[in-house]
Parts: C-alpha cells; structure tokens; sequence
C-alpha cells in the first residue's frame, strides 16, 4: 500500500506538518505536559519520518534510484525545516525561529539519509 500511495501519504504528511508547525499552542499547556527540551525530539523525529516518507514517495512513484531519492529527498527536508522556521518567526506570535530546532531537524533527517543508504536494502519491485 505504502509504495502505490507514497506520494499521497508524503503530502498529506508534509500538510500536517505545516499546520502543526504554523498553528498557535497554548505554551503553558504544552510545558506542563512535556519537559521543554521535548520539542527537540519531536523535530527530530518529525523531520526522520518526512524524509522516509519522501524517500519512498521519489523512490516508488518517481523512480529515482537510492542515492538520487536520498540526495533529493535530504534537500529538500532541510529546505523544508528551514522554511518553517523562517515562517515561525514571520507569520506567527506564538512560535520563534530557534536554530537548535534546524539542528533537530537536519539531525533527524541526516539520520533517516543514513540508515536508507547503509541499512536497509530496497530490493522490492517497483510497481
């Protein structure tokens, strides 16, 4: 299923991702709930899942070969992370431009480049 909808699955995502990214939270809330070094896990972890789901999206729909989806695929998550960063601080009151958070996501992404390239094998048949 993953490989006919790649690229669905990888928009929806990436929509998600922005409003999640973009919307006003109530701080206070949030800090009760979560130590506040939390949000650097989240980044990280948001910005490995973009990647795998973005990877899959040009590898199975577009063809692209491993290390071309990979290349691509690392490009654009950082372009992407750095966007939202820059739309955090421009577009909302709530939300700041925090370099550790590009660092987050660059690490969640270069994490997710890595074990593509060096763990896992893609041998399935493209469809």
């Amino acid at each position: 299923m993953l490989k006919k909808r790649a690229l669905l699955i990888a928009a929806f995502y990436t929509i998600g991702l922005v409003v999640v990214s973009l919307v006003k939270l109530d701080l206070k809330s949030v800090e009760d709930i979560v130590p506040s070094f939390s949000d650097k896990i989240f980044h990280f972890m948001a910005y490995a899942l973009f990647t795998w789901l973005w990877f899959n999206a040009f590898y199975f729909k577009f063809n692209f070969n491993k290390i071309k989806g990979i290349f691509t695929t690392v490009v654009i998550a950082i372009v992407f992370g750095i966007i939202i960063e820059v739309l955090q601080w421009l577009l909302t009151s709530s939300r700041s431009f925090d370099l550790l958070d590009i660092l987050a996501n660059v690490l969640g992404v270069l994490f997710t480049a890595f074990l593509l390239n060096s763990k896992i094998n893609i041998d399935v048949k493209k469809y």
